[in-house]
């Protein structure tokens, strides 16, 4: 270890972030690999840690043999200031290796508030942000994640962006760089043929043209550059890679347990997630293949908690079989079994009863409005009544404690549907009262709310979103109706929300604003402790940039959009039929129950058809 690094771990919070020397890191020997690569998670060693993607695409690309990938975290502020002092530059926590070093740096964007942090990696490598300012091939820097479905506001950093899923992807976008460099191509070159890779945007071939309004005209593609850009995804869950040897991190973090994955996509189409529909083609895996990884896993970890990870575990369809299969093993080894995501219109008592065999944790639900109306509205197929009555069913079985999340600001909000919230908890309160056999215990219900934010490649993706002060007075409106002592109500702030809505549908200008941001200090604006609004309005202001133009405007329905060359698989129509609908107040059912036809479908092979 750098004698610098020895001097200043121990004046700076939580040093095992920075050590590496975890169970089952991945070290190999630098003479015997081909390429490197560090996969920096633009956040804390807690946060990545507790992600699932990296933990799958760490693994995937160590199991080429002659590829070594590593990881990279944020530092926090403190270890930031003490590395910028030292000339200490960005490191790699398997090697300790400069990252500037490596031949390949592949950032993970699954939140749009981290892009500054992105900036800041970057420069504490020690390396130019901006691709046009790194000429030479190496180090190639892109990114992939959520995030890149809307690829234009980080595009003037990143040399290529991988859209989709990527344990396939990454790797032939390796391939093709070892070839390159290899070869000698230069960094054009490569950008040019790597543009041909599906899944693959390469910023620079893209020339934005904007109408006198402002708005977006075009992304005029250069030759040889593909007009739209269709997402890659992993056809088939089963032979696909996991990693059941996964890091065991030497210091807390936030989701200390085995993942395991059981499907990806949702059969629900709730019009305001982007991920519902982003993550389509709907795969599951199979429960016999869901049991032997999640038994693997524990073995390999020692973790004392499991969770089965999806957009909805409950519509999992061999969820029964599944949990059995794993509770067999976990129940006498007393490690736990937790399944986030739950619905509440198919909540039962036999699978509360299978959750609360080794332990029993909260409850938590999502019925994102307070009346029927405004769940019709968004498509959120879960009544009252079932919502009172899983409730029912868990107060019953002895829970007493449940949290429901909800959102103001949704396309055609009322005050009477924010009111519905606080009416809402009151009838849960109420349904405790009625049904709980330990009432000594007392009962804790946990309302919170986040504002709207209108996402890319979602029916509500021309929908604006509500100024910060209607959004506080909603808020206020809510927490005056919310009497009840047993009644906890917490809520997002508007500041980051209204923030967060430029950077998720912004353009490329957009990406100056990040930077005026970041050269103002901008660094982690996903935490409280580092966010300032005033810093952002600056640096909009820096920028040219008019946030509200971003964030509270209503698109129209045939404007062109800053993500409108990439392919996410849903069809536009689809979009566009679903936003209708939601003015209609008209649910569409979910997939199981009639297919959509969104098109997503189209990206499994042929005879293949979408778990929905």
């Amino acid at each position: 270890m750098d004698k610098r690094l020895r001097r200043i771990l121990p004046t700076v919070q939580k040093p095992a972030r920075y050590v590496g020397g975890e169970y089952n890191e991945i070290i190999k020997d630098k003479a015997k690999v081909k390429l490197r690569m560090a996969f920096c998670f633009p956040d804390v060693y807690e946060i990545g840690m507790s992600n699932l993607g990296m933990r799958i695409l760490y693994g995937c690309i160590n199991a080429v043999p002659e590829y070594w990938c590593e990881r990279v975290f944020a530092p926090w502020g403190d270890m930031a200031a003490a590395m910028r002092r030292e000339n200490i530059p960005l490191y790699a926590l398997e090697s300790g290796d400069p990252v500037g070093d490596f031949d390949v740096i592949g950032f993970s964007l699954g939140y749009e508030m981290a892009y500054p942090t992105v900036l800041d990696m970057l420069d504490l490598a020690g390396l130019p942000l901006r691709s046009a300012d790194r000429p030479g091939l190496t180090p190639l820097v892109f990114a992939g994640g959520t995030s890149v479905c809307n690829p234009e506001p980080m595009a003037p950093f990143m040399d290529l962006m991988a859209l989709g899923e990527g344990e396939e992807l990454d790797i032939e976008i390796l391939r093709l760089f070892e070839k390159a460099r290899g070869e000698g191509w230069s960094k054009s070159e490569f950008l040019l043929e790597a543009a041909k890779i599906p899944g693959v945007y390469v910023p620079s071939l893209y020339e934005p043209e904007y109408n006198p309004d402002g708005t977006l005209s075009e992304l005029r593609a250069s030759p040889g550059a593909p007009g739209r850009v269709t997402k890659r995804i992993v056809e088939d869950l089963d032979k696909s890679y996991f990693p059941t040897s996964p890091i065991v991190p030497s210091t807390e973090i936030v989701h200390d347990r085995v993942n395991v994955e059981l499907f990806r996509g949702c059969v629900r189409g709730c019009r305001f997630c982007q991920a519902g529909y982003a993550y389509r083609p709907i795969r599951a895996r199979k429960p016999e293949t869901v049991v032997s990884q999640g038994i693997e896993s524990i073995k390999n970890t020692g973790c004392q908690e499991a969770t089965l990870l999806s957009l909805s575990s409950s519509d999992y369809r061999p969820l029964s079989e599944a949990c059995d299969g794993l509770l067999e093993y976990c129940e006498p080894r007393n490690v736990s079994l937790s399944l986030p995501s739950l619905r509440a219109d198919n909540f039962s008592m036999e699978l509360m009863s299978r959750l609360q065999k080794v332990r029993r944790g909260g409850l938590t639900f999502a019925p994102e409005a307070g009346t029927q109306r405004l769940r019709d509205v968004i498509n959120k197929n879960v009544t009252e009544e079932e919502l009172l009555n899983t409730c029912r069913i868990a107060f019953e079985g002895g829970w007493n404690g449940i949290k429901l999340y909800f959102m103001l600001g949704l396309p055609t909000e009322t005050d009477e549907d924010v009111l519905g919230i606080a009416e809402l908890a009151n009838k849960v309160l109420h349904t405790w009262r009625q049904y709980s056999p330990n009432k000594q215990r007392g009962v804790r219900i946990t309302v919170s709310t986040s504002c709207f934010i209108p996402k890319p490649h979602s029916p509500f993706q021309w929908e604006a979103q509500v100024t910060m002060d209607e959004y506080r007075r909603r808020v206020n409106l809510l927490r005056s109706a919310i009497t009840a002592k047993n009644v906890q109500y917490n809520w997002h702030d508007a500041d980051t929300s209204f923030v967060e809505a430029v950077l998720s549908r912004g353009d490329r200008r957009v990406a100056g604003a990040i930077e005026a941001a970041f050269r103002r200090g901008a660094r982690m604006e996903a935490w409280s402790d580092y966010f300032d609004f005033r810093r952002w309005m600056d640096a909009f202001a820096d920028a040219g940039i008019d946030p509200d133009f971003y964030a509270s405007r209503e698109r129209g329905e045939d404007e062109f959009l800053p993500w409108s060359l990439v392919d996410m698989g849903v069809k536009r129509e689809l979009l566009l039929r679903e936003r209708h609908r939601a003015y209609e107040a008209r649910l569409s059912p979910d997939c199981r129950a009639q297919c959509s036809a969104c098109g997503a479908a189209a990206l499994l092979p042929k005879g293949v058809k979408c778990d929905g």
